[in-house]
């Protein structure tokens, strides 16, 4: 079994190869940075060029499961009134959106090689209307937009037998997180790993928690 785990250097995608790697699957881990041995690969999801490159080097192995996990947070401190800037949206539906459309376009030969082919997108609770709290409108809409990719290549990918989850991960004590959060790394990575291996084509296109509750759009 192959599994491809964007954004894999820290945090939740770090503990995501762990585990796979641990049961014994051949995982390759995504870094901006470089590249340190043959479990990883260097892949900017923002930059086109670098989500063509990264299928070569996989060197014809099928994927049974892509996790597009990398993600930015970047307007948690910006005031209404004057932050948000223009450049700061660009950023992060480049690399929340764009990228995890890049990155499964740039997979979907590898991912029709497999027998049981799975993507899984790492959303957030944040985007879903149903939790509009205000504030961090860059992130809420960007993962709502994910949400919304999530859904609609469930539905074009199913005839291809491609099935694609969606998932909120929970409050992770990350980096991204902080340290007040009420998940380990540990233990939201064991309960996305478990929702991951349930996914199917009869449960496509569903938005879960990282616990396997259906989250509301």
């Amino acid at each position: 079994m192959t599994v491809v785990i964007t954004g894999a250097s820290r945090g939740i995608g770090r503990a995501l190869l762990d585990l796979y790697a641990k049961e014994g699957a051949r995982v390759i881990g995504t870094t901006r940075g470089v590249p340190e041995g043959d479990q990883w690969r260097r892949l900017d999801v923002a930059d086109p060029a670098s989500a063509k490159a990264l299928a070569p080097t996989l060197q014809g192995h099928a994927v049974e499961l892509l996790v597009c996990n990398a993600g930015v947070y970047l307007d948690r401190s910006e005031q209404l009134e004057e932050g948000y800037a223009p450049a700061l949206w660009e950023e992060a539906f480049a690399v929340n959106v764009t990228g995890v459309f890049l990155t499964v376009q740039a997979l979907l030969p590898a991912l029709a090689r497999a027998k049981l082919p799975r993507i899984a997108i790492i959303a957030s609770q944040m985007g879903s209307s149903t939790r509009a709290k205000g504030g961090s409108y860059i992130y809420r809409a960007s993962k709502a937009a994910a949400v919304n990719l999530g859904r609609n290549l469930a539905h074009d990918l199913a005839p291809r037998g491609i099935a694609v989850g969606i998932y909120h991960p929970g409050w992770v004590r990350t980096d991204m997180g902080g340290t007040n959060a009420d998940l380990s790394v540990q233990n939201a990575a064991l309960g996305l790993k478990a929702r991951f291996d349930a996914l199917s084509l009869e449960t496509t296109g569903a938005f879960e928690t990282w616990d396997g509750r259906d989250h509301p759009y």
